[in-house]
């Protein structure tokens, strides 16, 4: 089959033997040392806060309910704004400088709170860690669907939940004997470490072709395809995709091919968000800490961290295998099973949804006894014990599905042409659902935490809808043929026919 074959066959830029993937992962780990501090950052407030409540907490630091609440919520609203400014920046300084650029809100956040002298510091600081997320998590998954190939695609995007789940469990592990100042010290050290070693891996060759600089591209693509690969098929896939698109207009938004991809990325973090992932993860010692197991709650957290690692593991290993629309249905299935049963573990008869004082707003005391009230008359070890392992299953079928894949997919079924700007747009109103339901969460925790997981429940139901009927099965399949589905309603590219369109 030569360059004039009709029909560009699935898997036909895998075929070619010569292809070594070691560059690629070295420049897939540069970048996603990025996630592993928006892993870290994340959590951050989970075993810091009871430093900040108790009684030994330094008078000037000491956060009331209300302060301990935007302490824990804040870095949603950060990692929003982060996500806007992605939209400017994966577009005008490309995906790899967008990456870099988020060291500098990430440093500085995690200074700012190391070195706290006053609340404002620890508040700004843990707004500027999530400004660093909000970049990470809009461009770390772009650039590494536009360096892969399809056939370690679906495994390589996987790595950013992965080292997102190894910054979260590096957090919990030094929590047990680290000091809260010591543990902010320690986060500032891996976003400069991921800013030196992506200063010498090569930019996207689809954006340096989008660019007009093909001589770059090719000399990227080679670095991370070897040498004995023959990149021409996939440079003029490449070519062939940008040269069919144009600048996109507001207007153009209303054709299908711009308007389904967008909706079905923004839908699936919408969703991701509604399962409560971030509330949970945010509180998540503190929920513990009430659960009535003889194991303390930092060890608690530690172990569903583990646990987190071992699904995100699973999830690699099986994306490009079984397929990601199997994983989603699996995940929502497991993460249905656990939140229906902690709805059940947690109803209370006696729940109010009037509002809330203002001096009982999400303060780790107040967490600990609503939760404790709401296992009044179970067996506390048992009841402990449904709550510890529904959590540990709602993580892991999470992390191995609608964890990593919304990224994937993001990034796989996203227009060239408006991909930076529309990862910036799913990014930032994922975050900014993650911020409203915190701030929510924190009041159905007083009694009425069976409502807040019962939601959860309801949108699970809602992802297995979601996943059956809008989201298309992307494995093994190159940028370039998902494009074309988009376009044509097959994967499969028609050489001749999009020439004939072109001319």
């Amino acid at each position: 089959m030569d360059e004039e074959t009709p029909l560009l066959n699935r898997g036909r830029t895998l075929s070619n033997s010569g292809i070594n993937n070691s560059k690629l992962f070295l420049a897939v780990f540069s970048a996603v040392l990025g996630n592993f501090s928006f892993g870290y950052s994340l959590v951050y407030s989970s075993p810091v806060l009871p430093q900040f409540t108790g009684r030994d907490a330094e008078p000037r630091l000491k956060m009331d309910d209300v302060q301990a609440a935007w302490f824990g919520s804040i870095y949603s609203l950060g990692a929003a704004a982060g996500g806007l400014g992605a939209m400017l920046l994966n577009d005008l300084t490309g995906r790899k400088l967008s990456i870099m650029m988020s060291a500098v809100p990430s440093t500085v956040g995690y200074l700012l709170m190391g070195g706290a002298v006053d609340l404002w510091m620890l508040h700004f600081g843990r707004f500027l860690t999530g400004v660093a997320g909000g970049i990470t998590a809009a461009s770390i998954p772009v650039y590494i669907s536009e360096i892969s190939h399809g056939g370690v695609r679906g495994a390589l995007g996987s790595c950013p939940q992965i080292t997102a789940v190894f910054g979260s469990l590096a957090l919990y592990t030094l929590a047990l004997g680290v000091s809260w100042r010591w543990l902010a010290v320690a986060g500032g050290v891996i976003p400069l470490l991921m800013v030196v070693l992506l200063a010498f891996m090569p930019s996207s060759p689809r954006r340096l072709l989008s660019l007009g600089q093909l001589k770059q591209a090719e000399q990227a693509l080679r670095w991370l395809r070897g040498s004995s690969f023959n990149i021409h098929r996939e440079l003029s896939d490449i070519q062939h995709s940008i040269d069919t698109q144009t600048r996109i207009t507001w207007s153009q938004l209303t054709a299908p091919m711009y308007y389904r991809p967008i909706l079905i990325s923004v839908g699936m973090r919408f969703l991701q968000q509604l399962t409560g992932i971030t509330p949970i993860l945010v509180y998540l010692e503190s929920i513990f800490a009430e659960s009535q197991v003889s194991v303390q709650p930092r060890f608690d957290a530690a172990i569903v961290g583990g646990v987190r690692l071992l699904s995100v593991a699973v999830a690699a290993c099986l994306m490009d295998k079984a397929g990601r629309k199997t994983l989603l249905y699996i995940s929502s299935m497991l993460m249905f099973l656990s939140t229906l049963t902690l709805t059940m573990t947690f109803y209370n008869p006696d729940c109010s949804l009037g509002p809330v004082p203002l001096n009982t707003t999400t303060s780790v005391s107040g967490l600990q006894s609503d939760i404790g009230s709401t296992l009044e008359g179970s067996q506390p070890t048992s009841a402990g014990l449904i709550h510890l392992v529904s959590t540990i299953v709602f993580i892991f079928g999470y992390a191995m599905g609608w964890g990593p894949i919304t990224w994937l997919l993001m990034s796989e079924v996203l227009p060239l042409v408006a991909r930076g700007v529309a990862s910036g747009v799913c990014v930032t109103a994922s975050w900014l659902t993650a911020f409203a339901l915190t701030q929510a969460f924190t009041h159905l925790m007083h009694g009425c935490l069976y409502v807040a997981y019962l939601g959860f429940t309801v949108v699970c139901v809602l992802c297995l809808l979601f996943n059956a009927t809008c989201i298309p099965e992307t494995r093994g399949r190159s940028l370039e043929e998902i494009e074309n589905f988009f376009r044509t309603g097959q994967f499969a590219i028609n050489r001749g026919q999009s020439r004939a369109e072109s001319s």
